[in-house]
Order: structure tokens, then sequence, then C-alpha cells
């Protein structure tokens, strides 16, 4: 399971500006989510990501990463690998793919239930092995059958229907939109945060042309809930909540 937090703003900031002073409690989140960490920012250049399979807390590289990640979009991610799955560069996220970066929160059993459904010029694309990576390019399949938002409400439709997953939460970025979607089934919060039930719970904040998504566990007073089973869309050309 892992912690997600991303952005979309009207200027280009980086995570430390655009969260604020209390970003160092985020952060901290790594000691327990400690697998890997990267980032990721999408524009009209591209998607252009950063990762290493260690703790953010203990990359000598993490802040000034942060730091040259300028943008107006970007993801972030805090990676607590699921059982069985390798720790290393290929299955540390963000995924990305031409303008589109991608994050997630959960797991999908079993982990290429997505296969048969990619198409196969994509699923040719996936470097490692876990079920974030089969998520990803599964939502990429739709987008390229019904566009970018309706792509990715089918492809979450499907999953939520059909598929056994602890979280589907994740985060998906392009040059146009900020999407965050929260779906999770509540019974399969790991038995380690049983405690935290609000644990798959997504929050956000909205001011000053600025839009901030994050997974729980930190300082989040005064954020609004996403509700299990809704998604978030921030029209990045217009800055519009949709």
């Amino acid at each position: 399971m892992c912690r997600l937090l991303g952005y979309s703003s009207a200027s280009a900031t980086t995570f430390g500006e655009v969260v604020g002073s209390n970003f160092k409690e985020f952060v901290k989140l790594a000691d327990d989510h400690c697998d890997g960490w990267g980032i990721a920012v999408s524009g009209e250049e591209g998607a252009n990501s950063y990762k290493e399979p260690v703790a953010a807390t203990k990359s000598g590289s993490f802040n000034a990463k942060l730091d040259s990640h300028k943008s107006k979009a970007a993801l972030l991610h805090l990676r607590w690998a699921t059982a069985g799955m390798a720790i290393n560069e290929n299955n540390t996220h963000p995924f990305t793919y031409q303008d589109i970066s991608f994050i997630h929160n959960g797991s999908i059993t079993p982990a290429d239930c997505l296969d048969p459904l990619i198409d196969k010029k994509l699923l040719t694309l996936a470097k490692g092995t876990t079920d974030s990576e089969k998520y990803f390019l599964y939502l990429l399949t739709q987008i390229q059958k019904h566009g970018f938002i309706e792509g990715i409400k089918t492809g979450l439709s499907y999953i939520k229907n059909n598929c056994s997953f602890s979280s589907i939460n994740m985060m998906i970025t392009n040059k146009d939109y900020f999407v965050a979607a929260c779906v999770y089934n509540q019974d399969k919060v790991p038995d380690r945060f049983k405690e935290q039930t609000d644990y798959y719970h997504l929050k956000y904040t909205k001011q000053n042309g600025q839009v901030v998504v994050a997974s729980s566990g930190w300082d989040q007073d005064g954020w609004e809930e996403i509700p299990n089973a809704r998604m978030l869309v921030v029209d990045r050309v217009g800055k519009k909540q949709i």
C-alpha cells in the first residue's frame, strides 16, 4: 500500500510550496511506506519522472529532485510494496506514457487479471511486475478508445464491478487534466493500519488557483474528503473542478 500526493496549479510550483510547512509530515509517512518514492510532472512537452526504490526519508536526492521538478501539475508517490512484489525501480511509481503520469494505492488481485483487456501494444510496454502498472496500461487502453475522462470512468467502472481489490485509489494527469479517484474496500485496510479507519481516504484542498489531493495519515486540517467511489477532475486549461 502507498501514499499519494498530487496537485494542479495555475502557475508552476513545487510540492513544498503548494502544500506548505506541513509537507514534512507527509514525507514522514515514508518511514512506513518505505519501499520507494517517485515524482512525475505532465505538460505540453510530455511526462517527466524520477524514482528510486528507497524510502524518501533515506534518499540523498529527494529534496533536490522535488525542487527541480517545478510544474503546473505533479504527482508524488511513497511506496509500500504489496507482499510478493519486488522492490526495484521498474516497480516504483509513477508510471508514464507520452504526456500521461499515474500513481496508485492499493492492490488488484490477481496482478495479471487485466492483461487480456489491455491493448497488446501497450502491454508490451510493461517494465515491472505490479498490478499497478497493469492498472495504468488498462486505463490507457480505455483512454485510447474513449478519450481521457471517459476512458478513465469506463476503466474504473469495470474494475470496481468485476475485479477483486483493496483499493484502486489513483491520480493521473496529462497536459489537460488532473484526476484523482477514490475507490476502496473498507474491510481490506491493511492489518498494520486497522486503527486508521481513514487509511484509504483521499482529501483535497482548493485555494489560489491550486488543487491539492493527498492520502491520509498526516495533518490535513480543513481539507475536504473525496467520497468513496467518486473522482475529482480538474480542467488544467480552465482550472475548473468538474
